[in-house]
């Protein structure tokens, strides 16, 4: 077998690191576990990561990168707020149905080592995406499409709970969840609630 580029390794470990969290729980992700789960030593693993913290801290960059960085191509698109918002909710739900594990990673790490720099870089992954879902609130306000007695932080709070929701229902649907529904019940009720 030809050995793989470290790019295409570190995506393997940091995908089987997601993939170990939501079957079989963070207290089953090990060196040894994840080793196991990609095929190679855990000597192998640590050639690509110094550390198990160093493969978190790179999927907190990634989730800034990728996940921040196309819900802000969203909301500061030209498009009309209603066809923005719809296609916010849909990314937010694709990017953590294709990244299962990654919302149970972030918060568990954060909180159960106490590890402040990462509890940072969560408050700033929360603090963007309600920036961002707010401005298209508030653009719809502008634009006299939305209600303007809509209290927009209170929306953008209501909007952060979609993910732990999506977390649950991943969970408990044993495989047979559908991320349009799931989009499409969410959208249906920010705009009942946004429409005057």
């Amino acid at each position: 077998m030809e050995r793989q580029n470290t790019d295409i390794r570190q995506e393997q470990i940091k995908q089987a690191v997601l993939d170990i969290i939501y079957t079989d729980g963070l207290k089953n992700l090990s060196t040894r576990n994840l080793a196991k789960r990609i095929g190679m030593s855990e000597g192998a693993i640590f050639r690509h990561f110094p550390a198990k913290q160093d493969i978190i801290l790179s999927i907190i960059k990634d989730v800034h990168t990728d996940f921040i960085g196309e819900l802000r191509k969203i909301a500061t698109s030209p498009q009309e707020p209603e066809l923005r918002l719809r296609k916010f909710v849909c990314e937010t739900v694709n990017y953590l149905t294709k990244n299962k594990g990654i919302t149970m990673l972030l918060f568990s790490e954060a909180s159960h080592n106490n590890d402040s720099s990462m509890k940072g870089s969560l408050q700033q992954i929360f603090n963007c995406q309600k920036k961002l879902v707010s401005k298209i609130f508030l653009d719809g306000i502008a634009a006299g499409t939305w209600d303007r007695g809509i209290p927009v932080e209170s929306l953008a709070m209501l909007y952060m709970g979609i993910p732990v929701s999506l977390n649950i229902e991943l969970i408990l649907s044993g495989g047979e969840f559908h991320a349009d529904n799931f989009c499409s019940s969410m959208m249906q009720l920010l705009l009942k609630i946004l429409t005057k």
